[in-house]
């Protein structure tokens, strides 16, 4: 078969390697579509615990193909999804239930083969069904569950404001779950004019853009004098973290969401924080969130129209990270192998 592979960070190619056989236990699934994200930037940089050689691809969905021995529940040329993220067991983290904290943790695409291939293997009890699904849709279970971890961190109490930084994928999945899940109102604030207009489309109160030299921050106020009940960032770059705290209203809350680099540092002052009872979180991928991720995809809880725009065959997977990163025009990107 053939597949992307990194020998290291920064080099890759297309390669034929041998078609994975699944061992009792796992299914071997034919990828329609595997999608393209941030974090395989930080893959391709060589951070986020990446693990080399890799083929990466985290975000796949396929129809199975071959199925191990002692798999139930699965049948040949059903459409599934793959949570590729698993818990060592016996780490400190995953003993105490925090599996996702582990150790050792296991992701598919990043520190083992992933979905930026012909096929893929992966545990049966990580796969999902997902016939009753496009393709198109199914590939943003990963990111809608990974969003669904994120607004669960936040507790969302009813009648909550909420502003989201960034308007990629991610950024307006957690909006729409922020809305459905109690927040009164949802402002979206990026640069991007179009993606902007996606967000009204799906269902924003209110979208405002923003500059990355940190101009129009100015225009977040007007409707929210006193600030926001809860401000997420998920852009990933750390001037946008900075410039989110003061948004914060007395007792709310930050969720830091998108993935930097692990270098990057933000200044922030403590006696702010601590005067005006500012709750800092994180949130980190996501470890169960797939059953409630195709829930909502399946009941229009999460709309997914409009987010799929650009499509690349293997062979284009350095245009395919170009355009994650530079191409104005690109939203959601995905590898069509």
């Amino acid at each position: 078969m053939r597949a992307i592979v990194y020998d290291a960070p920064e080099t890759f190619g297309v390669r034929d390697v041998p078609t994975p056989e699944p061992a009792p236990g796992e299914i071997r699934f034919r990828v329609e579509l595997a999608g393209v994200c941030g974090t395989d930037h930080h893959i391709h940089d060589g951070s986020f615990f990446a693990a080399f050689p890799l083929t990466p691809g985290h975000e796949p969905v396929g129809i199975v193909d071959a199925i191990g021995a002692g798999v139930d529940g699965f049948r040949i040329g059903q459409r599934i999804v793959a949570n590729g993220v698993g818990g060592c067991g016996s780490c400190a983290n995953c003993r105490r239930g925090r599996p996702l904290l582990c150790a050792n943790l296991t992701a598919l695409g990043v520190t083992g083969p992933g979905g930026f291939a012909e096929y893929m293997i992966a545990p049966s009890a990580w796969c999902f069904d997902a016939d009753d699904l496009a393709p198109e849709v199914a590939v943003l279970a990963e990111p809608t569950a990974c969003a669904i971890h994120g607004v669960d961190r936040l507790h969302v109490a009813p009648g909550s404001s909420a502003l989201v930084f960034g308007a990629g994928p991610t950024g307006l999945i957690l909006a729409q779950l922020l809305a459905k899940s109690g927040a009164a109102h949802v402002t979206v604030a990026a640069p991007s004019e179009h993606k902007l207009k996606l967000a009204l489309a799906l269902g924003v109160d209110a979208a405002v853009p923003i500059g990355r030299d940190g101009s129009g921050y100015e225009r977040l106020t007007v409707g929210s004098p006193d600030g926001y009940d809860i401000v997420v960032d998920a852009t990933g770059a750390a001037a946008v973290t900075e410039r989110a705290l003061p948004l914060v209203r007395d007792g709310g809350t930050l969720l830091i969401y998108g993935v930097t680099s692990p270098d990057d540092r933000v200044a922030i002052s403590p006696y702010d924080v601590y005067r005006r009872e500012i709750t800092i979180i994180g949130s980190f991928a996501q470890i169960s969130s797939f059953p409630d991720a195709l829930n909502a995809l399946r009941n229009g809880r999460v709309r997914t129209e409009g987010l799929i725009t650009h499509r690349f065959p293997l062979e284009r997977f350095g245009d395919a990270l170009t355009a994650v990163s530079s191409d104005p025009t690109a939203h959601k990107v995905v590898i069509a192998p």
